[in-house]
């Protein structure tokens, strides 16, 4: 594990919000056990192993039904704890792969019926070396005929520079942890209505409203995140997920509790019906309801 790494939370309390029957957490990683599932010689940070029966066991105390696990950059595109993850949640689970740009169609049809569902790209500089954009597109067209999408995760700085690129991607995108705001510029400052605009221009964008304890400047009440989450929920109601991020890699000001992120779920999305379009509806029909193959 590398020095400054925090572990999870190692008891998290039960929350007091009571999800809807059927939902989702739509974005959470599994990390070896190393033993079995050796981390990436390339990586650039060393987690602690979290497993998969440790994610399955939050799972159910937590109340949700259902993860959609993605694979981080600590595993590289090596995706067999992923898979094994897959493997043994049967239906409980849909995954989000991360695959290199010469990946051939059976490894995908492999990975499909184990219950992948998209791939992830990575433009975040302190924890991958990025792929060429000729790559990333090259990837797009492997995976279009079996109905997936693409994930995307990038720091707000960046945004400008990937507008053509993902202007270019024409499949379903979804962005992780709202293209990460600065939220000490408020909800008003360009840089957030930029992304707004983004989600405005394109139909096929969604975006996560996760990680607040990664955005915030005030610590595990998150009231300083709610605003950018509850403005997107609210904006784009078909169009947002939620995850805890566990194991929350590479967490440096504190490591939160899982119980206290599922609270904030009602601050940002405050009427049942937004409840169940987040956590339910939304996170089903992109990961369980899927386009039919192409033969």
């Amino acid at each position: 594990m590398s020095p400054d790494y925090l572990p999870f939370h190692p008891s998290p309390r039960k929350p007091r919000f009571q999800v809807p029957q059927g939902a989702v957490d739509a974005h959470c990683h599994v990390f070896g056990p190393g033993e079995e599932f050796p981390y990436s010689p390339q990586r650039k940070y060393t987690p602690c192993d979290a497993g998969k029966k440790t994610l399955f066991a939050l799972r159910d105390h937590l109340g949700f039904s259902r993860n959609v696990i993605v694979q981080a950059s600590c595993h590289g595109s090596d995706n067999r704890a992923l898979l094994d993850a897959l493997k043994h949640a049967g239906d409980r689970a849909r995954g989000v792969a991360v695959v290199d740009g010469d990946v051939d169609a059976s490894a995908l049809h492999e990975m499909h019926a184990a219950g992948v569902r998209a791939v992830r790209l990575n433009f975040v500089k302190r924890l991958v070396d990025s792929l060429s954009w000729d790559d990333c597109l090259a990837i797009v067209d492997k995976i279009k005929p079996l109905g997936w999408h693409v994930v995307i995760y990038f720091e707000a700085s960046d945004l400008d520079e990937l507008r053509p690129l993902l202007a270019r991607i024409d499949t379903t995108i979804v962005i992780d942890h709202m293209g990460r705001p600065d939220v000490a510029k408020g909800v008003e400052h360009t840089d957030f209505l930029n992304f707004i605009n983004l989600l405005e221009e394109n139909e096929n964008i969604w975006t996560k409203v996760s990680c607040p304890e990664r955005l915030t400047l005030k610590g595990p009440a998150y009231e300083d995140v709610v605003p950018f989450a509850r403005a997107l929920v609210e904006r784009f109601p078909e169009r947002v997920l939620w995850g805890t991020d566990w194991p929350h890699p590479n967490m440096k000001s504190h490591m939160p509790d899982d119980g206290e992120l599922v609270d904030v779920i009602p601050h940002i999305a405050v009427t049942e019906t937004l409840q169940r379009k987040l956590l339910v509806d939304n996170p089903t029909r992109l990961y369980w309801e899927q386009l039919p193959q192409e033969k």
